[in-house]
């Protein structure tokens, strides 16, 4: 039976459990959430989810969001001999530390610095600078490993994947980080199904930030 996955298009963490989920070979049932309408405060999905956000799955009647728990669960539920997730526990906690690290600092920034564009501000300097940290501190961690973590695919690598896609589509330069660079061509391309999972959702992501942040420029 397939896992619904309630989700926004456009959204990088939807675009990541989506990613886990094709990894392991595993079926969803896309349920798209329109947030503008306020889709997700309907009392039918609040009652699945009393925080009313995306992505949120429901797995034979178990309801589960936030997407790095999402692709934990996914992995040690329905791909115990991937390597997704490993079970030596320096790696995984390496794993953890840089789904913490993308979570609270990588995408965080990005957002201070960029959402605000998204409604008319101009670009702040200091935002920007906060946020290039950030993007240093990413290319310092994947000096030396092929990977996020060593030389195997990893759920870090797929929820991190998914956010630098956002930060290219929203015509963010990656030249002056090699390694980065190096990093994200690789994941493109081993990743399973990456070009069938993002297309649309980077679509529609390059639609909303042409529509938005040039207007602040007029």
């Amino acid at each position: 039976m397939a896992i619904d996955l309630y989700r926004s298009l456009g959204s990088s963490t939807c675009t990541a459990v989506q990613l886990v989920a094709a990894a392991l070979d595993l079926e969803l049932n896309l349920i798209d959430l329109n947030l503008k309408e306020g889709e997700q405060l309907k009392p039918e999905f609040v009652k699945i989810n009393p925080q009313h956000t995306v992505p949120t799955i429901v797995d034979d009647g178990f309801a589960l969001w936030e997407s790095r728990a999402i692709t934990r669960y996914l992995v040690n539920k329905y791909g115990k001999e991937s390597t997704l997730y490993p079970a030596d526990v320096k790696l995984r906690a390496l794993v953890d530390q840089r789904l913490d690290f993308d979570l609270g600092t990588l995408y965080t920034r990005f957002a201070q610095f960029v959402y605000p564009q998204m409604s008319g501000s101009p670009p702040d300097e200091a935002l920007k600078k906060k946020f290039e940290g950030a993007l240093e501190i990413l290319e310092a961690l994947l000096e030396g490993n092929v990977y996020a973590v060593g030389d195997k695919l990893t759920i870090a690598d797929l929820s991190l994947v998914a956010n630098i896609a956002i930060f290219e589509a929203a015509n963010i330069s990656l030249e002056a980080y090699p390694n980065i660079l190096k990093w994200y061509e690789l994941v493109k391309s081993t990743a399973p199904k990456y070009e069938d999972v993002s297309e649309k959702a980077l679509a529609h992501v390059r639609l909303m930030i042409a529509q938005l942040i040039p207007k602040q420029e007029s």
